[in-house]
């Protein structure tokens, strides 16, 4: 099999089924979660690229979220028009602009960051005992691992 042009050796049985369930379990969480949300989830993941990144093209935004730069493009105007990002003169490139966060998307970025985390919160401490609450704190080291696969 080959996975991003290495060749892997296929899963067992028992990984492919973890992985079933793992996905179906995410999926699941991850819409539960979006139901928190006030700012759509593409333009919600621009502002945290951007608080992450520091001011970015438009271009280099498309690439790091895995869309066409028409796609970014719009999405880009929205969010000027809700005043959560600014738009300047690029440094070094004058055909260019960069694009960042203003105080304003800052803090929209805080309160939906907010939102998410206090739902599984309180979540969490109200559906798990200490011992599960313990095993899934390591859980999401593993998680992050294999995202970063």
């Amino acid at each position: 099999m080959l996975v991003s042009g290495v060749k892997c050796p296929m899963p067992t049985s028992e990984a492919a089924a973890i992985a079933v369930e793992l996905r179906t379990a995410m999926g699941k969480l991850t819409r539960r979660v979006k139901d928190e949300d006030r700012i759509p989830l593409g333009q919600a993941a621009v502002l945290g690229a951007l608080d992450r990144n520091g001011a970015m093209t438009t271009s280099d935004l498309a690439v790091d979220q895995r869309v066409r730069p028409q796609s970014m493009a719009r999405s880009v105007g929205l969010l000027m028009e809700q005043n959560l990002i600014t738009r300047r003169a690029h440094p070094t490139d004058g055909r260019k602009s960069l694009v960042e966060l203003t105080d304003e998307g800052r803090s929209a970025l805080e309160a939906e960051r907010g939102r998410r985390a206090g739902w599984l919160a309180q979540a969490i401490e109200a559906e798990l005992t200490d011992e599960e609450r313990t095993l899934l704190a390591r859980s999401a080291a593993l998680l992050d691992r294999l995202a970063t696969r």
